[in-house]
Formats: C-alpha cells, structure tokens, sequence
C-alpha cells in the first residue's frame, strides 16, 4: 500500500504513473476493451462505440472548458465540421479514411481559430454566447452550401476502408475507436505535463497573473481552441463513419449541451473525470431502459411516447445532485472511495 508521494528520481516526476498497480489496472482494462467484441452483441458494441466517441469529445472539450477554463457552447459546431469534411472526403473526393478522419479534426481546429480570435476578450457566459452563435452559423452555412455540403438532403458517409476492411461496421469500427481513444487520452495526458498544459492551468486559474509572468494569452488560448476542436472534430469523424448518414439534424444544440454535463458530472479539469463524465451520461439512457424494464411495462405508453423528455428528466436530475453533493464530479466520488480504502479502518 503507497503511504506517500515522495519522488526520489527525475524519472518519477516526468512519468505518467509511478505506481505498479495503476500500471497493472490499465493493461487489464485496455486488454479487456480488446477481448470485449468477442463476448457481447451486436447492440452492446453500437453502445460501446457511441461511448468511446463520447470519450473522445468529452477529452477534447475538457482542454478547452476544464483546463483553460474557457466556457465553450459550440461543440455540436466543431462536431458538425469534423463529420461533414469527413464524409465529403469520403463519399464526394473518394479519399482514404486515414487521410479524410484527421482533415475533419483540422478544418474543425483552422475554424476555431476563426472563432477563438473575437473570443480573446470574452470570458464566462459572453463567452459561450459567441461559441453558441458560432454553432448556429455552422449550422445554416451546412443548409445552405448544397453544392459542397448537400443541403437539406444530408449526406450518406460511405467508403471507409482499410486494407480492404470495412471500418463502418461493428468490429473495424470499434477498435478504430478504442485506438483513436488510447491515443487522444495519452494526448491530453502528455499534453497537461508541457509547458503548454500548464500555461492552460495558469490562465484557467487567473489569467492576469498568468500574463504577469510571462504567458502570451493570445496563443495559449487560441492553442486551447484549435487541439480542443481538433479532437472533437475527429470524434465528429468517428459520429458520422457510425451513423452512416448526417444532416444537420444530427448536431442540434443539445450535443454541446450534453458534452457540457458530460465534463461536469465528470469533474471540470480532469481527464480522467472527462472518461467517467463520458462512459456514465452514455449508458444512462440504457439505464433507463433497463430500468423501465425491471420495474415497469417498456411498452407503455409514458415511456415510448417521451423517452427524450425522460432522459433530459434524468441529464437534470443527475446534474443537480452531483453539482450540490459532489461538485468535484465522479473523479471527487472515485478518489473519496480510493482515499476511504487506503485509510480503513481509520477513515473516519
């Protein structure tokens, strides 16, 4: 049992763990993450799917919102521009996914750039207003651009293979997922560690001060906007190669909503929290169902005529008691359990 936090070689200090077990515990998890297609349905797999690329949004979004403490309303925007120059590569340009997926998350980072550089003077609500107005733009430019986008008509997102693979379907698609998530945690996690991760803290926790001593936060915020809308962007990617078909429909203003609640019920700032945020608000709807089915008729005529208005029920519910009880989020309720078992018998 660890009893401290003592580092006695540079190698401690620059390493992402130093602890065995937490080592142990992730190799069995992402080994487990592996085997699980083989042991679980098709539908499980679609969950499992839509949870990972809420993973990946949710990391993506907690540089921008949790990190940087800039307030961002625009990620079902970002999401949009990832997905739709994902799909046109792919379907209109009949491009390989390895190069259509990774332009969708830097058309998504070049445009945040556009809308990061009026935000630098904005903070708190006025800052979300102007992400929020920029996913409305987004919107309408996608409705009205048919001649690239296909308007109103939506677009079906077809050609993704690989090595003769079809990646839109279960198996390819779930360990493109699981590795682009691997890779994005890694990301942020190496990310926090640099001077840039910790500009980001500096300006989050007080800008001014941070400016004092030498950070330019011109950059480092408009840094936060492009690494933040480029990983959602390639989680937008991902949305459209899954669903197949994308109008603008798809990314209505409740997405940047829920990515939102999602890094709040996780624990602002936390990349960890972000994954916990992600994987509890994603299987929460089936939650509700499970629920519904153990103890009351599916079938009824409350569930299946406002299943959404349920789930919202739920998103604010859930939201209210973790910001009055756990504001730190699941990251305060996992480290309260870790705290409470190294501890015991003593814990009190």
């Amino acid at each position: 049992m660890r009893t401290g936090h003592f580092k006695e070689r540079t190698g401690q200090l620059v390493a992402l763990s130093d602890s065995k077990v937490v080592w142990g515990w992730t190799v069995a998890a992402i080994a487990a993450l592996i085997v699980l297609p083989f042991v679980i349905g098709n539908y499980q797999l679609t969950l499992m799917v839509s949870a990972l690329i809420a993973v990946i949004g949710a990391v993506g979004l907690n540089m921008l919102t949790g990190t940087t403490g800039l307030i961002s309303l625009g990620q079902a925007g970002f999401l949009a521009v990832g997905a739709y120059t994902n799909g046109i590569l792919l379907a209109d340009y009949g491009l390989p996914v390895w190069i259509s997926l990774p332009a969708g998350g830097l058309v998504a980072g070049l445009i945040s750039i556009v809308v990061g550089i009026p935000s630098l003077r904005l903070k708190g609500l006025y800052l979300a207003i102007t992400t929020l107005a920029f996913a409305f733009i987004i919107n309408h430019v996608i409705l009205y651009a048919e001649g690239l986008t296909h308007g109103p008509n939506g677009l079906f997102v077809t050609g993704a293979k690989m090595f003769g693979i079809d990646l839109q379907k279960g198996k390819p698609l779930y360990y493109l997922a699981l590795g682009l998530t691997i890779l994005t945690i890694l990301g942020a996690l190496n990310l926090s560690r640099t001077r840039i991760g910790r500009a980001w803290m500096a300006i989050r926790d007080h800008d001014i001060a941070a400016r004092v001593m030498g950070v330019d936060l011109v950059r480092y915020k408009l840094l936060a906007f492009f690494m933040s809308s480029f990983v959602v962007g390639i989680a937008g990617g991902l949305l459209s190669l899954q669903i197949r078909f994308i109008n603008i429909d798809v990314f209505a203003l409740i997405l940047s909503i829920e990515a939102l609640a999602i890094i709040i019920l996780g624990g602002l700032g936390s990349i960890a929290g972000a994954v916990l945020g992600a994987i509890f608000l994603s299987f929460l709807p089936e939650a509700i169902r499970l629920f519904f089915e153990t103890f009351g008729d599916p079938q009824s005529t409350l569930y299946t005529s406002y299943v959404y208005e349920i789930r919202g029920i739920a998103y604010g519910v859930v939201i209210v008691l973790f910001l009055r009880f756990k504001p730190d989020g699941l990251i305060g309720v996992w480290r309260d359990a870790r705290k409470y078992w190294s501890n015991w018998p003593l814990a009190y």
